[in-house]
Parts: structure tokens; sequence; C-alpha cells
């Protein structure tokens, strides 16, 4: 029974899963090029201090966690669709593991945030443009694995 239901929803999962990550990777790719800015010209306190510190909140709270959760929800109705994964297939494990090291990435972004908040940051920001990589390499990782199907 649950399987006709989400069978019968198949379309409008897999396009509001599209639509969340969409909006959880623009997240991804543009926290850690605020953190770049915020260390390298606004510093620890002052007006822009104060800026960068609204932006990012804003971007992490009212954008990014509803995208991953979103994200997250409308992915497992997807794997629970009856006839949509192959589970003995390789792609649906590196897909799955990288969701979960881009889940990881998010969390370590909420982390840097409050650093920044705080005034306690010691990373420089060659350290946001390397790890500005990260969400690429994952969503090359998940793009491939779901398209070609290892």
């Amino acid at each position: 029974m649950i399987g006709d239901i989400l069978a019968g929803l198949y379309p409008w999962t897999k396009a509001l899963h599209i639509v969340s990550v969409i909006s959880w990777m623009a997240g991804l790719f543009y926290l850690p090029r605020l953190f770049v800015h915020h260390v390298e010209r606004a510093g620890d306190s002052g007006e822009t201090h104060e800026i960068f510190t609204m932006m990012e909140v804003k971007l992490l709270r009212l954008i990014m966690n509803p995208a991953m959760i979103a994200t997250w929800i409308f992915g497992l109705m997807l794997v629970f669709t009856p006839g949509i994964v192959d589970w003995s297939s390789l792609w649906p494990w590196l897909k799955g593991a990288g969701v979960i090291a881009m889940t990881w990435f998010h969390h370590w972004l909420g982390l840097r945030r409050k650093e920044l908040l705080a005034g306690s940051n010691t990373r420089p920001g060659r350290t946001y443009r390397l790890m500005n990589e990260v969400p690429t390499l994952l969503m090359l990782l998940i793009v491939f694995s779901v398209v070609v199907k290892f």
C-alpha cells in the first residue's frame, strides 16, 4: 500500500528532490565563499563582521537547513519507492556515501559559522577556499553514480 502511494507520487517526489538538492547545493557553494571574505575582509568585529554574520546565519538557517532536510525526506521517499533502487548495484551505495559526506560538510560549515560568530575562527581564507571544492567533488560522485549507475 505505501509502495503504491510512493509510486503514484514518484514524479512529484523526484521533482521536489531535485529542487531541494539545487537549493542545498547553492548554499553549500556560497557559504564557504562568504567565509573567505568574512575572514579576509571583515575580521572579528565591526559593522562588516556583523553584515557577514547576518548573511551567513540567514543562508544557513533559512535556506540550507530546510533544503538539506527536504533533500533527505524526498530522497528517502525515492529510496522506498518500489523499483527505483537496485541495491545489488554499486551506485546507490556510492550515492548514499556521497550524501552522508555532503551532510557532514554541511554540519562542518555550521560549526565554522559559530566560530566566526564568536570571533574564535583560527582558519585562514585559504582553508575555506579549499573546502569550497568539497561539494563539487561530492556532487560529481553523486550525479555520476545516479546517472551512469556504476
